[in-house]
């Protein structure tokens, strides 16, 4: 059995990834080994195959012993370790949640359902890093895959609705604890003013640009709010996280260098969980919707088309109905009024999931088999 070293398990996206693989039995392909950062020695998780202790991830020796390594500790882990791993010889295959890798010539960011061709190829040339993409990109490339697949689509515009849990546990934990702030000042408010709803929307608001509302992580309150800014800033404008999208899309896709240009605005808002996109999308001729949809609806067995609705895209189409889940549920289709190849669509998915933590799982499987 391959050895694999599993480093940041405790954290948001780890956790989501330990849960799947007890659900599938993965542990039973492989001889797993836990690591930490902080807590060396101390009892490991129990995956049913009894307990042992951590063994420290920042230790070059132990982390050489390994086959094969999956890391959800993020990008600052990835930068000190990967390279000081690679330079003392090592030859193993590297999996990470993180994005510092997603850039390199030498990685491939890995969605199986969609690029499953490229990973297969990977493996045979001999690439030896596997990267999780953008949450948002692989969400809607599980969406729409099969149209890029078709090669029907000349360009795409992603308005990203982002959850809380893109930011982390604690940045979820702000979130509701402004929820119980603003919950609070609204119940000093209809004590005053039961009547008059214009008087208690003012007093929220100034508390919500006040000093008093819990703002570490966001900065800003994200309760009553959305957040029209993700990532850092860059020179044309953008923000990171708006141009991971046309780079990853491509890099999944294999055409770098004849990319399909894709763009939009990425925004906070304030669900806990599960990330939505509404995508513009130019298409290169016009089709009917009914064939859009057997075209979607046949790229993955996870992908779904809603009828577009009021009723089934409420009850459909909302974080709350795809939490947990890997459906990838897409809706809101139809021919736009600029032109008849312009279509509309709407979806939404678990950013911790098909977003993170599922790709890992999937492409460790498919490393565990061609390196048998």
């Amino acid at each position: 059995m391959k050895k694999v070293g599993f480093v940041g398990w405790r954290g948001m996206v780890g956790s989501v990834l330990m849960d799947r693989m007890k659900e599938e039995n993965d542990f039973k392909l492989i001889h797993p080994v836990f690591f930490t950062t902080s807590q060396i020695g101390e009892p490991g998780p129990d995956i049913g195959s009894g307990v042992q202790p951590l063994i420290d991830a920042n230790s070059v020796e132990y982390l050489g012993d390994m086959d094969l390594v999956v890391s959800c500790q993020g990008s600052d882990y990835t930068k000190q370790m990967h390279s000081l791993l690679r330079n003392s010889g090592w030859n193993g295959y590297w999996i990470d949640a993180a994005s510092f890798l997603r850039k390199s010539e030498r990685s491939i960011i890995v969605l199986d359902p969609i690029n499953s061709d490229q990973i297969e190829k990977g493996i045979d040339t001999g690439i030896k890093d596997y990267v999780g993409g953008n949450c948002t990109v692989s969400l809607m490339l599980m969406a729409i895959g099969g149209l890029f697949k078709e090669n029907l689509i000349q360009w795409v515009c992603s308005m990203t609705y982002q959850a809380a849990s893109g930011a982390g546990a604690a940045s979820m934990q702000e979130l509701l604890t402004q929820m119980k702030q603003i919950g609070e000042i609204s119940n000093k408010s209809q004590t005053k003013s039961s009547s008059n709803i214009l008087e208690i929307d003012k007093d929220i608001n100034k508390f919500i640009n006040s000093d008093k509302i819990s703002k570490e992580n966001f900065g800003y309150s994200l309760a009553g709010n959305v957040l029209p800014y993700i990532d850092s800033q860059l020179k044309n404008g953008q923000s990171r996280e708006e141009w991971k999208n046309q780079f990853e899309t491509n890099k999944i896709l294999g055409i770098t260098n004849d990319p399909i240009p894709l763009d939009g605005i990425c925004v906070r808002v304030g669900s806990m969980r599960c990330h939505s996109q509404a995508l513009t999308i130019k298409l290169k001729k016009p089709i009917p919707i009914g064939d859009l949809e057997t075209i979607i609806e046949k790229s993955n067995k996870w992908v779904r088309v809603v009828q577009n609705s009021k009723e089934a895209s409420l009850n459909e189409l909302t974080p709350s109905a795809v939490s947990g889940k890997l459906n990838i549920p897409v809706g809101r289709l139809r021919i736009m009024n600029m032109g008849d190849d312009f279509v509309s669509a709407f979806t939404s998915g678990d950013q911790l999931l098909w977003g993170a933590a599922e790709p890992l799982r999937r492409v460790l499987k498919i490393l565990i088999k061609n390196s048998s």
